[in-house]
């Protein structure tokens, strides 16, 4: 199985437990009235969108169909704030993209603390422009973290499995 499919599988399986754990704490304070049914399924999808995409991010820095995603992703964002006259940010954002690419495989993207940090922008962008909703990204910085998890623990960095007696003596 490509590695990829294996990330959007255990990506998957991780988003179906952080669901099921956002759910018993909406559920639990009544919070999910707030939303119509199809708010509810909409906002799912996203959560899940974003869990995947996190999932296959430690890996834009090699040659893989999640490098190739993300950059089509960075040059449609770049191309945008070119064109609607945005230099200054379409500049920083080039210079971020690229920071990947720079730095040898498995290295910074496939940290405990870039697991935190990469994410961290879905949590502290609304709180800058929502600020009486101060933890309205909390969810989806949660998916984030949980996806970017789900990508450290299939590729046995987080939780490693313990080997046997016989493979340590090898």
């Amino acid at each position: 199985m490509a590695a990829y499919r294996r990330h959007v599988a255990g990506a998957t399986i991780f988003f179906a437990l952080y669901l099921a754990g956002l759910g018993a704490l909406y559920s639990a304070g009544r919070a999910y009235a707030q939303f119509s049914p199809a708010e509810v399924v909409a906002y799912t999808l996203v959560l899940f969108g974003i869990c995947l995409l996190f999932g296959l991010w430690p890996d834009v820095d090699t040659s893989s169909v999640s490098q190739e995603l993300f950059y089509t992703i960075f040059l449609v964002v770049d191309a945008v704030l070119i064109f609607t006259h945005h230099f200054e940010a379409a500049a920083y954002f080039g210079l971020l993209a690229i920071l990947p690419i720079v730095s040898k495989h498995r290295g910074w993207t496939h940290s405990w603390w870039a697991t935190l940090l990469v994410p961290a922008p879905l949590l502290v962008v609304p709180a800058l422009f929502f600020e009486e909703r101060r933890f309205v990204g909390l969810p989806f910085y949660g998916a984030a973290v949980v996806g970017y998890v789900s990508h450290l623990v299939m590729d046995g960095l987080l939780l490693r499995r313990r080997r046997g007696r016989r493979a340590l003596r090898k």
